[in-house]
C-alpha cells in the first residue's frame, strides 16, 4: 500500500466506531468509506465456529444473489453432443468437450470464473483438479455444476450464483456486490447470504455458530458486525 493510500485507509478507518454495528447500518457505512478510484466488490468475511477438518462440520453452498455481483461472469462448459448446443444457446462463454480439458492441461488455461460439466465427462474433468482445485473452478454436483441441464446452470452462474465454503481455519469469504449498487441492493445480498449461512449450520456444530463477522470493500477498512441475530436463528 502506497503512502497516499495508507493515509486514506487510515482516515476511512477512523469513520468507524470500535463497536459491532448492524447489517442495515455497516452497508451505508461500508459505501462512505470507500476510498479506491474503482468500482470496489463488496465482501462479507464470517468466522465460524465449526471445525471444517471434520466432514460433518463443512459448511459450504450456492445461493443467486437476488441482485447479482455487478459483473457477468464468464462461464467454461463441458459437455458432448445436444448440450454444447443447449450451452451455447444458454450463453455459455466456451463450450467444449476433450479439446477444452485439453487447452487447460496444456496451457493451464483459466480464463473463465466458472465451470459446468455434464456428468459423463467428469471423467476427464477429473484430470484437472490440479489446475481448478486450487482455484475454487472444480464443477461439484453439490453446487449445480455438474449437472444434464446445462443451460440452467449457465443461466443462474450468469444471474450472480455464488459459492460460499468454509476455509480450513473456520472462516467464509464471498462477494455480495460492489460499492457502486444502492445500499438497498447490497442489503439485500448481503441478508441473503447470512441466511444461506445460518440455514447450513451442520448438526454437528456446536456451541456458537457465527463468532464473528466483517463487511468490508476490495481497499477499504472492514466494517465489524452484530452476529447475534444471526446465532438466534442458528439454534
Amino acid at each position: 500500500m502506497s503512502r497516499s493510500s495508507g493515509k486514506k485507509y487510515s482516515a476511512a478507518a477512523q469513520q468507524i466506531e470500535a463497536r459491532p454495528y448492524s447489517i442495515e447500518e455497516a452497508v451505508p457505512l461500508v459505501k462512505k468509506v470507500k476510498f479506491a478510484k474503482f468500482d470496489e466488490t463488496v465482501e462479507l468475511h464470517l468466522r465460524l465456529g465449526v471445525d471444517p477438518k471434520h466432514a460433518d462440520q463443512m459448511v459450504r453452498g450456492t445461493i443467486v444473489l437476488p441482485n447479482g455481483l455487478g459483473k457477468s461472469k464468464t462461464v467454461l462448459v463441458i459437455a458432448s453432443g445436444d448440450k454444447l448446443r443447449e450451452a451455447q444457446e444458454a450463453g455459455a462463454d466456451f463450450v467444449g468437450g476433450e479439446d477444452m480439458v485439453a487447452k487447460i492441461q496444456t496451457e493451464n488455461w483459466t480464463a473463465f470464473d466458472a465451470v459446468v460439466a455434464t456428468p459423463d465427462m467428469m471423467r476427464s474433468v477429473g484430470r484437472l483438479g490440479k489446475v481448478l482445485g486450487p482455484r475454487g473452478l472444480m464443477p461439484n454436483p453439490k453446487t449445480g455444476t455438474v449437472t444434464q441441464d446445462v443451460a440452467q446452470a449457465v443461466k443462474e452462474v450468469k444471474a450472480g450464483k455464488v459459492e460460499f465454503r468454509v476455509d480450513k481455519t473456520g472462516v467464509i469469504h464471498c462477494p455480495v456486490g460492489k460499492v457502486s449498487f444502492a445500499s438497498d441492493k447490497l442489503l439485500e445480498n448481503a441478508n441473503m447470504l447470512l441466511q444461506a449461512v445460518v440455514k447450513a449450520k451442520p448438526a454437528a456444530a456446536k456451541g456458537k455458530y457465527m463468532r464473528s463477522a466483517t463487511i468490508c470493500s476490495t481497499m477499504g477498512p472492514g466494517v465489524s458486525l452484530d452476529v447475534s441475530p444471526y446465532n438466534q436463528k442458528a439454534v
